[in-house]
């Protein structure tokens, strides 16, 4: 993930259900959005990370990690609208989260 660099914006729920309603028709928060230009630009719901870790049982620090390594992911060109393309970058995101020292987030703890 070299050469990867990106503001890291962290939101409330109803800015990014915003933003995901005006650029992806979508009227509801989601956990994270990337953006290419006009700067690389990450923008995170934190509410709906702090839902998502409690109910994964995960911390919250550990998910907030694991979507920041994903949108960083987005920017290098992976994507994961197909079953082939989600799992090389399931893989991708498990290798950096390992390096990072964040548990593996589709292993059962």
């Amino acid at each position: 993930m070299a050469g990867v660099g990106a503001d890291v914006v962290l939101a409330g729920d109803k800015l990014v259900r915003e933003l995901n309603a005006r650029h992806r028709g979508k009227s509801k928060p989601t956990n994270v959005l990337t953006y290419e230009s006009p700067a690389p630009e990450l923008v995170l719901a934190l509410g709906v990370i702090r839902r998502e870790a409690a109910a994964a049982g995960r911390r919250v620090a550990h998910h907030l990690v694991h979507l920041v390594v994903h949108g960083a992911l987005h920017l290098q060109g992976y994507d994961h609208d197909h079953p082939g393309d989600a799992r090389r970058m399931e893989m991708a995101e498990s290798r950096l989260l390992h390096r990072l020292g964040v548990p593996n987030p589709w292993k059962r703890a």
